[in-house]
Parts: C-alpha cells; structure tokens; sequence
C-alpha cells in the first residue's frame, strides 16, 4: 500500500493497521512429522499470536473459513502428488472487525531424490493493500469508461443535428437521457430578454411546464447559471428551495434526488442553459463535475452550429419565397394547386419555380422549371427568368415565342447557367393544351378512367443553351384535356434520387397520381404525404397540379367524357365498357350494347386514319324526346367518305353500321378538327327510374 490509497487519503486506517497490511513472513513445515514453523512475521499475517502456535497446519489456517481451507488443502494435495516444484495460494482471512486482509502464499516443494515430498518452505505476504488499490483502480477505470461512452454517444448524435429541432430531438429522442446519463433534462434558449425552454424530457417534469418562458433574473437556478456563467449542482431539493423560493413548491413533485444547472457558452455568446436530473446520485464528485461540463461544451457548440444554419436557411428560403408567386389566381373552369418543398442544405437553395399567368382570351399558361445550381445565385437568376416568361406570356405571344425570348433573356444575362421548364397554354372552356418543353421532364395527365398517361411533348434545348448553340425551336404540341381529368407538372427532384434510375422514380409518381383523390388540392397533399421522403433528398421540388372541372351533366340529362390515346387497344376497350355500364348506370340497359358497337366503330376510325388520340364524349339529350348522343372529336379537318366494301372487305361498314344502329348520324367542325356525332333511342324510361340510378 502506498500514500496514493484511497483509504489512506480518507483516513480509513491507522498505522498500526497500514504495517499490518503490509506484512511479509515466511515458512517451513516438515512433511515428514506434519509439523510446521513459521516467523513472527508470517503468524501475524495469518492472524496467529506467535505466544498461542502450537506449530500445528490446522491451527495457522484457522481462522479461515472453511470453503477456503478446503481450497488451500486441495491446492497444497495437487501439488504434492503433481510432482510440481511449487505452487502458490490468494485467500483472504476474516478480521474480527473491519474487511478480510488478502493473503498470497508463494512456496517451493523439496523433495527427496525418489521424487517424494519431504519439506514445503514459502513465503507469506499481506497483498490487502494490492487487491484494494486494484479495486480502486478497476472501479475508477469503470467510471471513466462509462464518462467516455457518454461524451462520445452524445457527440455521435449531435453530430448528426443540423438544426435546433435536430439538436432537442437527438437530446430528448429514443435513448437520448441514456446518451446523457441522466434521468431528465430541461433545454432552454436566451431570446430576448427571456429564458425560452424548449426541451423537457423525463418523467414528473412536466410539473415545470409553467416555467416554459420566462424574463431573465436570478429566481430560478437555470437562469441564475445563464447569467452568471457559472454551473450550479444541487444535491440537495431543500436547500435548493430555500434559495429559490419560487421553485420550491414545485420540488417535492420531481421523481428526483440532485441536478446539475449548467450554462451554455459557445464562442463567449451565452446561448442559453441546460439542467440535467438524476434519480440515483445524491453528490457529485470531481470526474463528474468535468462531465457535466463537458455535455454542456457540447451542447453548445451543436446548437450555436444549428442556429447558424436555421438563421442562414430562413434568409435563403426567405429569398426563394420572395422569387415565387405569392398567390395563384383563380381560374374558370378548372382547379389549380401548387406546392413548393425547399432542400435542407442551409444557402444551398435551389432555382425551381412554378407560376400561373393570365392570358388573354380566358386562357391561363402555367410553367414549371429549375435553373441550374444550388445556391443564391440559382435563386436570383429564378427571380429574373420567372419575370421575364410571364411577361412574354402576358403579352399573347404563342408558346415557342415564348421560351424563344425566354433563351435569349438568359443568356444576356452574362451568366453561365442554364434553366429547364416545361410551359403549356391552356383553354379551359375547350380542354385544348399547347406545350413546349425546353429540356424537362414531359407532364403526366390523369384520365377519369384512373390511368396515367405520359405524352411526350417535343422538346428543345434548355434556355439559355438554346440561344448560345443558335437553336432556339421549341416546337408545340397539343394535348386536350377532358373534364375531369387533371394535368401534373414538376421538377426532378421529386422523382430523381440518388443510385436510382429516373424511370422509377416517373413510375412512382405515377402511381401516387392514380391512387390519389381527385381535387386538385387533395391530390397535390396526396402527393407531398406519399412522396415525401423522396423530396427530403436535398433538392428542390416544384409541383403544380391542373385539374379541368368534371363535367356530369345534370341528373336528367347526365354525360360523361374519356380520351382515347392513339393506338391504344386497352384504352379503346376500356372506353367501350365505360359507355355500357353508364347506360346501365343511367337505367337504358336495352341500349348498352348499341351504344358499346358504335362507340368501337366511331373510335376506330378516329384511331386508324388520324393523328392523335380522341375525346368521347356520351351523354343523355333531355326531354322530351330521350335519346343517347355519341360524339367522337379528333383534330383531322378530313370527314369521313362513305364506300361500298366488297364481300371480302376488312374495312368500309363504319358507316353502313352507323345507318343501321343509330338514328341520326353528322359530322361537325370543331376548331381545328371536327366531331362525328350519333344518336340512339328515343328510349322509354320508367316513371320511378330516374337516371343516375341502376
């Protein structure tokens, strides 16, 4: 034993006992007459008066208890029979008061020259000072153990936080108090003049609820700390209430026996304070004051960390949102939601926009797109180019003009980037949709059949671009929409991901469009809630949602209305089979399946000999006379001939079958395109069956 003890530092023992403990003595037992001799030194170590040995084994080891002399005797027996030179024996020996002393025997076994064993001399030493300094040592070691996985679990997750909610989240989440070694926490920020808490964890500290916000001052211990810069540990509830009288009806209902108030410094700016809460600890010696200390450095540093980032993330969202429509104006005839997701990267903000531009003529245009780059600039030069499109749009000119002028704006600006968008005119009143797309991603249109389509639109190279390469065509194409169905715009960061193809994500996108409701507003939260964790890999999304209003008709004259892709067998199936089970629907089941042959008849024609998909529409004229109207439109101006088929003819009985079957038949012009119209019936209907029943 040595002065570094903890028990000698304590004052646990006295001299007497320290030269005691550090006894050494030796032996000599004669195998031969069983006797034994040993010093005065080595009788003390077992605990023998020199003046009451009788020289006897049994009475040295006496004291010991009896598991362990069994365990001596064996030891001593293996050896002996063995063969082997020596052995060596730790017991400990009960002590009248006090602990047991240890006890560590060392001896060498001399033996005759026919190998048997004849005398056992050894040596005896007093190891109760080793075993106590190792234990201390053991335990000490354990401690620091056990502060080194706290400091490091702790730093681990914060290192992971990027904004304060991150931060209160790793401290007050899942194993967050085990991470700390506490049994509570309370977490709170300096905001003007005020002790906001924004973090309360563990149970029976909700009875602190009332001290969430509160003035600056001395009253409570955690503000005390912040103020004064110094950490307070309480290991006592009472006399932590007689110095905080306003605290102290609330201690007797904490579940807790000491805290720990400590203030958060970071860079010598005070940001706020931290209490920790034990249920176990009554003290708080040295090591684990360092430790407290310790979290609290790290606290602090991660949250002066996060609250830069959340200070620089609003002034760049703040940018981004200044650059973006403030409000979408409402249109006729149709239904409009946007929804913007910013990426999480501090400035890292990006260039996507959206915006809805009034046109003449009732017309809207919409447009969505991503000037390339992450950052302020992306946003600025956003900004700009949004301006610029809508004005060129607002002044009527068509759609190719207007990304054209849009190209040559962007490269003036003397900018290295470049900008992708896709930009449609929409009629409402007709469903007619003229598209450009320079560079992005073609839209998606959601039928009233729930299937989604994806046109391709012809495409020219992203602003800017265009302009420097000297290409600046943007070819339109034309969609229509029929009421009811909805068109879906966006940005690649909603179905781009890392180490994925695009492709899966287009397909998932699809999928949410399909299994969504049908408003334009629910539909675009459908798609934030179901493709959210794609929009949290750290880019921009700009989604915009169109949805032309659904046209039923009336109970007593309903309609419905489908498009049909060019060559598109399901699509023409699924039309024919619509048409039957509306009739049906509609109570006019004897002319289902009339109606079903001419709608094949009147699709197929439209599909084989034009361009482009066509619009069904089918509805019930009203009284007095009831009747089915069919109507195909298709965009060619070429009216269908009447031919005469040969027996052998595939082809050419369209017409002869829509003399047979319909009762009246025409052709009308339709803008740029015309409609091939039947009707059906009269038809008598019940007095009590009303349309829109079965």
């Amino acid at each position: 034993m040595t002065d570094d003890d903890p028990r000698t530092r304590s004052g646990e023992i006295g001299p007497a006992e320290w030269l005691a403990m550090n006894r050494t003595g030796s032996f000599d037992w004669d195998l031969d007459t069983g006797s034994i001799d040993a010093d005065e030194s080595g009788l003390l170590v077992f605990g023998v008066s020199p003046d009451a040995f009788d020289g006897h084994p049994e009475t040295l080891v006496a004291r010991l208890d009896p598991e362990e002399r069994v365990k001596l005797r064996g030891v001593v027996r293996e050896a002996v029979k063995s063969g082997a030179a020596s052995y060596t024996a730790h017991f400990p020996i009960p002590q009248d008061d006090g602990p047991p002393h240890w006890t560590h025997v060392q001896a060498r076994i001399l033996r005759s020259p026919d190998g048997r064993a004849r005398r056992i001399v050894g040596v005896v030493r007093d190891t109760t000072a080793e075993v106590t300094h190792f234990a201390f040592v053991r335990d000490l070691e354990k401690r620091r153990e056990v502060q080194t996985n706290i400091v490091e679990r702790t730093t681990n997750a914060l290192s992971r936080a990027v904004t304060v909610d991150d931060v209160t989240t790793a401290l007050t989440g899942p194993n967050g108090l085990a991470r700390l070694g506490a049994d509570g926490l309370a977490l709170g920020l300096v905001e003007n003049g005020s002790l906001n808490i924004i973090a309360l964890s563990g149970e029976s500290l909700d009875v602190l609820d009332g001290f969430r916000n509160r003035r600056l001052d001395r009253r409570l211990p955690l503000a005390e700390a912040v103020l004064s810069g110094r950490p307070r540990f309480a290991s006592s509830f009472p006399s932590l209430g007689r110095d905080f009288p306003e605290l102290a009806p609330y201690l007797p209902r904490l579940d807790f026996r000491a805290a720990c108030y400590l203030p958060l410094v970071a860079q010598a700016r005070s940001l706020g304070g931290m209490a920790l809460f034990y249920r176990g600890r009554t003290s708080f010696n040295p090591d684990e004051r360092n430790l407290a200390l310790g979290l609290a450095a790290i606290v602090a540093q991660s949250l002066q960390r996060a609250m830069l980032f959340d200070e620089e993330r609003e002034l760049a969202t703040g940018l981004q949102a200044a650059m973006l429509p403030r409000r979408i104006p409402e249109i006729t005839g149709g239904q409009i939601a946007v929804r913007y997701h910013a990426a999480w990267s501090g400035r890292q903000v990006g260039g996507d926009w959206y915006d809805v531009i009034p046109l003449p003529r009732s017309r809207v245009g919409i447009v969505v797109g991503d000037v390339q780059g992450h950052d302020t600039h992306a946003a600025a030069i956003m900004g700009q180019l949004r301006i610029a499109l809508r004005a060129y749009a607002g002044e009527g000119h068509a759609p190719s003009t207007v990304l054209a002028r849009a190209s040559r704006f962007l490269a003036e600006l003397d900018t290295n980037r470049f900008a992708t968008c896709t930009y449609a005119q929409v009629d409402l009143a007709s469903g007619t949709l003229r598209a450009v797309r320079a560079g992005h991603l073609d839209p998606l249109i959601r039928h009233n059949d729930g299937r989604v389509g994806q046109p391709k639109l012809r495409g020219g190279l992203p602003l800017g671009l265009a302009t420097v390469f000297g290409d600046e065509e943007f070819p339109e194409t034309r969609l229509d929409l029929v009421p009811g169905e909805t068109l879906v715009l966006c940005t690649d960061g909603l179905v781009e991901q890392p180490d994925s193809d695009i492709s899966s994500g287009l397909a998932a996108l699809a999928g949410a469009i399909a299994s969504g409701p049908p408003q334009a507003e629910a539909l675009a939260d459908h798609l934030s809630d179901r493709l959210w964790e794609r929009w949290g890999s750290g880019d921009d999304v700009a989604l915009l949602v169109l949805r032309r209003s659904p046209d039923p008709g009336t109970p007593k004259a309903p309609r419905i209305h489908q498009y049909i892709h060019q060559a598109d067998p399901q699509g023409l199936s699924d039309a024919r089979a619509a048409v039957g089970q509306a009739l049906r629907d509609w109570g006019m089941r004897e002319l289902a399946d009339d109606a079903e042959l001419l709608t094949g008849e009147l699709l197929v024609n439209v599909l084989l000999h034009t361009e482009g998909g066509a619009v069904l529409t089918l509805e019930v004229l009203p009284e007095p006379v009831r009747r089915v109207r069919l109507s195909v439109q298709d965009r060619s101006s070429a009216w269908p001939r009447r031919r005469t088929p040969g027996e052998a003819a595939t082809s050419g009985r369209g017409l002869l079958l829509l003399d047979a079957l319909a009762s009246r038949w025409g052709v009308e012009p339709r803008g740029e395109g015309k409609a091939v119209w039947c009707e059906i019936g009269p038809v008598q209907v019940p007095a009590d069956a009303a349309p829109g029943g079965g």
